[in-house]
């Protein structure tokens, strides 16, 4: 009933990610979601996500950052991190998905997608025929007030944990 939304994998953030195994599994690029996916909501990038891009180019890794935040804001983000990027997406329509697998002059079998919202960034993925690793969302053990959308995903999440068969499915 929900598999459209089912990422591959679930996991804690974007640096808990095993990217040597997507390598090894013929990975080449790597289409990731900036807020609440590598800093909070609006949020310049940090020392640490900029290494981890620095490591990413270094496997050869092509990365581009999918938002549909405008290109200011993604150009602030992005201001000492090497990738591509498409501001103002239209996450989920996968239009944009097929988009960037263009851009980084992939095929969806050497693509992953990771980010942190259900009925964006994974079903959008999921639209378009590619992988998707989730992380929990920047703010997910805080103790504030969660939108309607938040909510509806855990309920999701509930029945993607009782179903083996969706799980796990590039590690």
């Amino acid at each position: 009933m929900f598999k459209c939304f089912y990422p591959y994998e679930y996991v804690e953030d974007v640096f808990s990610i095993n990217y040597k195994a997507l390598s090894d599994k013929g990975y080449k690029g790597l289409i990731i979601d900036i807020d609440n996916t590598l800093v909070p909501h609006g949020a310049d990038s940090t020392e640490q996500v900029d290494a981890l891009f620095a490591k990413l180019n270094s496997m050869g890794f092509t990365t581009l950052l999918l938002s549909n935040n405008n290109r200011q804001r993604i150009e602030r983000f992005a201001a000492n991190i090497h990738t591509l990027y498409i501001e103002e997406a239209g996450k989920p329509h996968p239009a944009c998905y097929i988009k960037a697998v263009e851009m980084m002059q992939l095929t969806t079998s050497e693509v992953v997608v990771i980010g942190d919202q259900l009925f964006t960034d994974i079903y959008g993925a999921n639209r378009s025929h590619l992988p998707s690793i989730l992380v929990k969302y920047i703010g997910y053990y805080k103790k504030e007030k969660k939108g309607i959308r938040r909510n509806l995903e855990k309920i999701v999440l509930w029945f993607y944990s009782h179903s083996k068969r969706y799980q796990h499915r590039l590690f």
